[in-house]
């Protein structure tokens, strides 16, 4: 059975690896003023050359072909303003390295859009159209579709057209009208963009097989963690058990993301329902994972029973992280179809990444009280243990800061994703470092026969000052010998299941 299993989930892998366009939609579309251009984006999307195939025009999604079809896409004005023929409205197709070739200037002026009377006296173009020069590596390209308004026509509807793509490349689509006094015009109806094989932008296809390595990832995890759970269940304290929720979390995330993009795959159209449960999911997640790792710091469930007044403190933390995690993420990928670097604006990047860097500070103030406080104690084995997650935590710290620089220097250099076939390994990358981390956190905390060692034990010895922790730094204080010889060398014997003495008690002998 469980051959049957691997065998499947490979079986699936492998079908992936051809699946990659989608569907466009425009729902009354308004246009928007752009220098002397009214301009919607029609979309952009990376997409995977398909060899020309002259006899077959049909461009149908199973035959392998790539292409972007118009499918009714009509202008719509206002029976008001119908009584007069206007300027051609446009769709402008073209691949970004040919971007340069829409517009022009007169005598080396402003870059405008539309042709202008100097430029039309010029006999560059006519006036009231986009201007576009054929392109220096394909002479068909770009390509311009146009459609007029007669008097009295509310509707005008550009030609079902078919266009095949014979180079991969990141392709754009606008509907630009020069005419100002078309106001208050709408575009309606949809474009089909697909590559080779399936429904999918070039730029998202990676990330479904992605998420089925990291589904699979999880899956392993989650049967290490799950056999030694139950194996030791008698000695599972209550850390061990948030640990079980953020892997649950983290196998549904990579599940749902993955059946968001399979389902956008399958159908062209990005699955709403499914891509707010998986954005939730792996909000809570992260939410979660962050109070984790900060209570830890701060001792719960090693050496302190409780938070005491700072309960209120992490929880308001914690929430307000969600709620602004929640909201960039929905606003980055609900409805998300188009092949750009990312929508959101900086007015919710700011808050999460505030709050991030708010909760590194408090988690590295907090294991600096706590690592004075067990060093004092003289409790070796938890203080080794301290010591290893410390040094896990700063890895990833170091390691998400040179990233974060890298991730800049590549957004900057590529303005017009231009890169959109390595676009991928920037998100890909956070979940890879969150996994590790939390493989990091499962081997220190994994349940054993001698798990219990590592919990907070009611027995007076390890009790700790109710406001040990605060946001400031904690300079570490110089122990006396005086101090030193007040610790009891012995400790109550507490003998296991197989009657050894407590490993406290032995690092305490040593002296």
């Amino acid at each position: 059975m469980f051959r049957v299993k691997v065998l499947t989930i490979l079986l699936l892998m492998m079908i992936s690896l051809n699946t990659e366009a989608s569907v466009h939609n425009y729902r009354g579309e308004s246009f928007s003023a752009k220098g002397n251009a009214f301009v919607v984006h029609g979309g952009s999307e990376g997409i995977y050359s398909s060899a020309p195939n002259f006899n077959d025009t049909s461009f149908s999604p199973s035959n392998g072909d790539s292409f972007i079809r118009f499918d009714k896409v009509t202008f719509r004005r206002n029976k008001e303003l119908a009584n007069f023929s206007s300027w051609p409205i446009q769709a402008v197709v073209f691949e970004v390295e040919d971007r340069e070739t829409i517009g022009g200037s007169a005598y080396g002026g402003q870059r405008a859009v539309c042709c202008t009377g100097d430029l039309a006296k010029l006999g560059v173009c006519n006036e009231g159209q986009v201007i576009h020069r054929p392109s220096a590596v394909n002479p068909d390209w770009p390509l311009v579709y146009g459609v007029t308004f007669d008097t009295d026509d509310e509707v005008a509807e550009l030609p079902l057209k078919s266009i095949q793509i014979t180079k991969t490349g990141m392709y754009n689509l606008y509907f630009i009208h020069c005419d100002t006094r078309l106001k208050e015009l709408v575009v309606e109806g949809k474009t089909v963009w697909k590559n080779p094989s399936s429904y999918l932008p070039g730029r998202m296809a990676p990330m479904k097989i992605f998420f089925q390595f990291m589904s699979f990832a999880y899956v392993l995890l989650g049967i290490f963690w799950f056999f030694q759970y139950v194996r030791f269940w008698r000695e599972v304290f209550p850390l061990q058990n948030c640990i079980t929720l953020v892997i649950t979390l983290g196998m549904f995330e990579m599940a749902l993301w993955y059946f968001d993009y399979a389902e956008f795959s399958e159908t062209g159209t990005r699955p709403t329902g499914t891509t707010i449960w998986a954005v939730t999911f792996g909000t809570v997640k992260r939410t979660v994972a962050r109070l984790i790792i900060l209570i830890v710091s701060m001792g719960y469930g090693v050496v302190r029973p409780t938070l005491g007044g700072l309960t209120s403190k992490v929880v308001m933390l914690g929430g307000t992280f969600f709620v602004a995690s929640e909201v960039l993420e929905m606003v980055e990928h609900v409805g998300a179809i188009s092949d750009l670097s990312g929508k959101a604006k900086l007015f919710l990047v700011l808050p999460a990444a505030v709050l991030d860097v708010f909760f590194i500070l408090w988690i590295f103030t907090s294991l600096s009280a706590t690592l004075n406080k067990l060093q004092a104690r003289r409790m070796m084995i938890k203080l080794d243990m301290y010591r290893k997650f410390t040094n896990a935590l700063a890895v990833a710290v170091v390691v998400s800061v040179g990233w974060i620089c890298y991730e800049l220097y590549f957004k900057s250099n590529d303005i017009y994703n231009e890169q959109w076939q390595n676009a991928w390994i920037i998100p890909a990358f956070w979940q890879v470092l969150s996994y590790s981390l939390l493989c990091v956190i499962c081997v220190l905390w994994a349940p054993s026969q001698n798990s219990t060692r590592y919990a907070y034990r009611d027995d007076g010895s390890e009790e700790f000052d109710r406001d040990d922790t605060t946001l400031t730094l904690i300079k570490p204080s110089t122990i006396s010998a005086k101090d030193v010889r007040s610790v009891p060398d012995a400790r109550p014997l507490v003998q296991g299941s197989n009657g050894n003495s407590n490993d406290d008690l032995e690092e305490d002998k040593r002296e």
